[in-house]
This record gives C-alpha cells, structure tokens and sequence, in this order.
C-alpha cells in the first residue's frame, strides 16, 4: 500500500513538475536583464503607455486601459528584483531598483501632466477602482508573478507575460496617483500608490519564490553578510505591505456579512403582499437602518416584530426605521440625487438631505391641509343627520399667529352652514362631537345661519 502510494505521489509530481520545461537558465537571465534597463525607445514606450492608459481612466474606456497595460514595459525592473534576489545578484538588485524607480517617476510625472492640461476632470469609475487596495490585489499579484516567472523562464511562452500585465495592472494605479496630484487630492494618489506598491512587492516575491522552485544557480562571489540583510529587509517590506491591505480586506468583509444580514432581514422580515421595498441602507454614524417602502403601508406591530428580530441577523446595534406613506416619495427623490450626486463633496450632499427634509416636511403639512377637505365630505352624511339644521360643513387646519404674544397657535377651524340659529347647548354638543370625529386637539366653531 505505501508502495502504491509513493508511486500515486510521483505521478502526481511529475504532473506538476516544471524543471523538465526549464529554458537555458542563463539565457532566462540574460532576457529579464535586458528589460530591467530604462533608456532609449523603452523610455518612450512606457511614456506613451501612461498616456494611452491615463486617457483609458480620463474617458472610462476598459479597452483603451488593457491596451496601455500590453504595452507597458514596467513588469522589467520589478521581475528583476526577484530574480536579482532569487540568485543572490546584489548588483542586478540595484540596478533593478533604480530603474524601478526611474520608470514609477516618470510615470507619475507623466500622468500628473496629462491630468494637469485635461479638461476632463471628473473621477471615473474605473479610476476610482484603482484608490482601495485590498489582500485580494496581494493575491492578484502573487499568482500574476508567479505564472510570469514560470513563462520566462520555461520553453513555450505563450500569451502568458501579456496576460499577467493585465491581470496585474500596474499602469492604471500609476495614473491615478498622478491624478491625485494633479487635481490635489491626497488620497487617491496615496491609495493608488499603495496599489501599486502592492504589486510591485509580491511580483517581485513570487518572481524570487519561482526562482527558487526552479533551482537557479545562486551567484558566486557575494558578501553573505550584505545579503543576509537585504532578504531581512525583504521580509520586512513585504510584512508591511501586507498589514494594512489586510486590515482593508477585514472591513471590506465586515461590510458584505452586514450587506448580506441586511438583505436577508429585510426580504424575510419586511417583504409582505402589496408592498414594495425600494431601497434599504445603514447610518453608520447613528446605527440606523433606514427602509423604504411603497405600496401597502406595514404595520406598526408587524415593524414592532420586525425590531424584535434583528438580534437573529446580527443586527442588534441598529436601530430601524422604516419610511413608508407620503415620507417614501421624498425618500426615493434624495435616494436618487445622492445616487446622481456619488462623488459629489460632502457640502453637496448635506445640502441634498436638507432638501429632502424640507420636501419632507411640506408634504406633511400639505397631507393634513388635504385630510381635514376629505374628511369634511366624507362626515356630512353623519352631521347631516345627528345635526339636521346643518346644510354644510367645512375643515381647515388653521395656524394662528397671536398679536399679543409672539406664540402661534394651531387648531381645527370647523364652519357650519345653518338652516336657523343652534341653541347654546346644541351649538356646545356639535362642536364636542366635531373635536371627537376629526380627533383634533384644539376645534373651533363657527355657524353661518
């Protein structure tokens, strides 16, 4: 049985065994050397690759972006500093460092001017992509580093370098961090640098790890001390790389959990026939879960059940609040400005909540002007015949500001047409039954014979 299993494993192995299709190792050498370099036509090209991508991000085009990224010299240095360090070459290292950063200077320099002279400045989509790295661009980059190194350095190559540019994406970061300076804003360049570092680290380190696994012959005539500290260094790099796109890649995790807990709670807790949900979001700053809805009006105890459930979705910070009746149609209106208004400033988008506030609160004041007019034409039958002098009625919601105090005051102004004069007592009678039928706290009466 061990037998069979030993051979089970060489099979296997031999499967994924690369050294069989291992070029001439100094010829791989020889090849990732000459793209490390920077000068010349090289230099050109990847002037002109930041320009094709930094007009891709300027008008939204995907093509026009993977376009840049094909042409872009830029994977040279950054494959050259994991091998540099995968065959113990300090001096391919420098060189590959100092071309790295001739070429990332370059690059932004170059996008700053394109961004400077555009006059399309908006933030697109596909620029704001490239502003928040997470571990997934880590991964990204280690596995786009690692199939890049085996194509190098194997026989067969394929379209595999092309499609690891793209996958990559390290031109599209480069540009955007010139955007950042060029329109002043800060953190879009730092975080699509930080991108960009990202993928310069864990190229370079899956590049040393296929180096490694491929069994290149270690350089001769080092000073271990001088090398011993730069892989320490390495490592450290690497470390901190990969520290805060973790922390990133924990909240952006947290997020969809609570996306999902939201949904799920909302469809099997506040979906009902005739109802229609339009949007669903989470306050963060007041712990609120706001809800929408049209249609059928949900009822105060199935909402009470609702609030009773939340503890069950992970929900129990949150606070609900459901806004349904004449409030949704305000409601929709601001979802949808602030939806128009994405990257709009934070100055923009208070004043839009203000608006729909303000929206909010006519609607309310212009819902009880048109209760009391439908109220008055629904109750007359029942006047009419507890009341049978009375020929007509109407109600009005009145404000009332006082001349000798600064108070106002609001009340129910309720005018009866008369067919003769009421007596004091049925006068008093009618309007207590009024104040009891429209529910009012204040009524006042008065009779036109």
């Amino acid at each position: 049985m061990e037998q069979n299993d030993k051979t089970l494993w060489q099979v296997v192995k031999g499967y994924f065994n690369a050294l069989p299709d291992k070029e001439d190792e100094d010829e791989t050498i020889r090849q990732i050397s000459s793209g490390v370099v920077f000068h010349g036509a090289n230099l050109w090209i990847l002037v002109f690759a930041i320009f094709i991508a930094s007009l891709g991000l300027n008008v939204n085009s995907t093509a026009v972006i993977i376009g840049a990224m094909l042409i872009s010299p830029l994977m040279g240095p950054i494959i050259g500093m994991g091998l540099s360090v995968g065959i113990n070459d300090l001096g391919l290292l420098k060189r590959s460092i100092k071309n790295y950063l001739v070429a990332t200077g370059i690059s932004v320099l170059t996008a700053t001017i394109y961004f400077l002279i555009t006059p399309l400045t908006e933030a697109q989509s596909e620029l704001l992509a490239r502003t928040s790295p997470t571990l997934y661009d880590v991964l990204i980059a280690l596995c786009g580093g690692a199939a890049g190194i085996l194509a190098l350095s194997t026989k067969g190559k394929g379209n595999v370098i092309p499609g690891v540019a793209i996958a990559t994406a390290l031109m599209p970061p480069l540009c955007t961090a010139g955007y950042g300076l060029a329109v002043g804003n800060f953190s879009y360049f730092f975080g699509a640098f930080y991108l960009f570092f990202i993928n310069t680290v864990f190229i370079a380190l899956s590049t040393f790890i296929g180096v490694r696994m491929l069994r290149f012959r270690h350089k001769v005539f080092v000073d271990a001390l001088r090398l011993a500290k730069v892989k320490r260094y390495i490592i450290g790099i690497v470390v901190l790389t990969m520290l805060p796109a973790a922390y990133m890649t924990v909240q952006i995790i947290r997020q969809s959990v609570l996306d999902n807990n939201t949904r799920k709670f909302v469809k099997n807790e506040l979906t009902f026939k005739g109802t229609q949900i339009i949007s669903q979001n989470r306050d963060e700053k007041h712990k609120t879960l706001n809800v929408v809805a049209v249609g059928k009006i949900i009822s105060s105890k199935a909402i009470g059940n609702a609030r009773g459930l939340m503890d069950e979705y992970q929900l129990d910070g949150y606070k609900l609040n459901v806004i349904q009746g004449s409030q949704s149609d305000s409601m929709l209106f601001l979802s949808q400005a602030l939806n128009t208004a994405a990257t709009s400033t934070a100055a923009n988008r208070q004043k839009l909540l203000e608006q729909a506030n303000q929206i909010q609160q006519l609607e309310t004041q212009l819902d009880s002007y048109a209760s009391y007019a439908e109220l008055s034409r629904s109750i007359r039958g029942e006047v009419k015949a507890v009341f049978p002098l009375v020929a007509g009625l109407s109600l009005s919601n009145v404000t009332e500001a006082r001349t000798d105090t600064a108070a106002t005051c609001r009340y129910v102004m309720a005018v009866i047409d008369s067919r003769g004069s009421l007596a004091p007592v049925e006068r008093a009678r009618l309007q207590k039954w009024l104040k009891a039928r429209t529910k009012a706290d204040s009524l006042r009466l008065i009779v036109v014979p």
